[in-house]
């Protein structure tokens, strides 16, 4: 079984060390005998789908895209009539290309918060060498 350490929970589930650090004393994840303490892998999972249907019941508007990444906009590059937009989202950054009018129509800039929707036909999983 998987477990995991603070900094790579908090780094999974997109949220800093000291709220899995919380959630650890408040009971809301469990944590194994291990020195230093681990999360179990099966736990984080669980946490992670609670963070996101509580996410979609904070009335965000109804897509059938499932892959969401709501992050910052770190880059916005114009060039004649088409853009590319930078998000990071928590460890991952998001590229999209399109047009400059609807970076313009959404004002998109540096700074500005944002979600990327992704919907794909095929997802390919990758794990780490173990």
């Amino acid at each position: 079984m998987y477990a995991y350490r603070i900094a790579r929970a908090a780094q999974l589930l997109g949220v800093s060390d000291d709220t899995v650090r919380r959630w650890v004393e408040q009971g809301v994840l469990p944590v194994t005998d291990a020195v230093p303490a681990e999360i179990p892998g099966d736990a984080l999972a669980a946490r992670a789908i609670e963070l996101a249907a509580e996410a979609k019941a904070s009335g965000e508007g109804r897509s059938s895209a499932r892959n969401r990444f709501t992050g910052i906009v770190t880059r916005v590059q114009i060039d004649g009539v088409m853009a590319q937009v930078d998000i990071q989202a928590g460890p991952h950054r998001v590229v999209s290309l399109m047009s400059a009018e609807a970076v313009r129509d959404l004002d998109l800039e540096v700074g500005s918060p944002a979600t990327a929707s992704v919907k794909a036909t095929q997802i390919v999983v990758e794990v780490p060498k173990g």
